[in-house]
């Protein structure tokens, strides 16, 4: 079958409120990010796995917020701010100092400002020198994110294929959402393949189709297994 070259084209998903799809293994996040400004806590704590979603749940506060993203040598000036409004995306792995994390996190307990913070690791987990910011942090309130469950694997999954303008019909959700790796990352990397081989091929999105992808996806992973990266591998939560 003749195919063409397909263009990888910049796509941005969308990280909107109204993008996310609620299902039990994400209500209770959802719901704490909702109720901003009326935290009993100051500090939230969204914590999950890679690919769970917790930078698109800090992305939907900080839009709703007005928050900005902490940054190494920008964050005394947030603090003078009345009332800031701060993220720290990936809080376990921050470039902050613990000095700085300390002071913001602090500066939110006692009123100044509201935090919300994302992790892959529980505050009692994570590796800092300082035992008082681990106590604070161990005293924020903390949300947790589960591996994705059937119904917002695929909801994602439907999301992601409308935002590409692609049909695509229920049982052929239902069958990706079965095979693939449960993770809302994969579900991204899943959908751009099956668009890239759609358009290459110049075939309706099939089961085969489907098949050819998963199995491309699955290869590539068992190399990465195999094959130690040179350098780090960024990925996005």
């Amino acid at each position: 079958m003749p195919s063409q070259l397909p263009l990888d084209l910049p796509h941005a998903a969308s990280l909107a409120r109204d993008d996310l799809v609620v299902s039990p293994s994400n209500r209770l996040a959802i719901e704490a990010v909702d109720s901003w400004p009326h935290w009993r806590h100051s500090v939230l704590l969204i914590v999950g796995p890679p690919g769970a979603g917790k930078t698109h749940l800090a992305n939907v506060w900080a839009e709703r917020a007005g928050a900005r993203t902490a940054e190494p040598g920008g964050l005394v000036a947030r603090l003078a701010e009345p009332g800031f409004r701060i993220v720290v995306d990936d809080l376990d792995r921050s470039r902050l100092s613990e000095t700085d994390l300390f002071s913001l996190v602090n500066a939110a307990r006692l009123g100044a400002g509201s935090v919300l913070a994302t992790s892959r690791t529980p505050p009692a987990g994570m590796a800092f020198v300082l035992s008082d910011l681990r106590s604070r942090l161990c005293a924020a309130t903390v949300a947790e994110l589960g591996a994705p469950d059937d119904d917002l694997l695929a909801g994602v999954l439907v999301k992601l294929f409308a935002d590409r303008q692609l049909d695509i019909a229920p049982r052929m959700v239902r069958y990706l959402a079965e095979r693939m790796e449960r993770s809302l990352d994969s579900a991204r990397r899943v959908v751009a393949a099956v668009d890239r081989e759609a358009l290459a091929s110049k075939e309706r999105i099939s089961t085969r189709l489907l098949k050819r992808v998963l199995d491309r996806e699955s290869e590539a992973v068992r190399h990465q297994a195999v094959v130690p990266a040179r350098y780090p591998v960024a990925t996005e939560d």
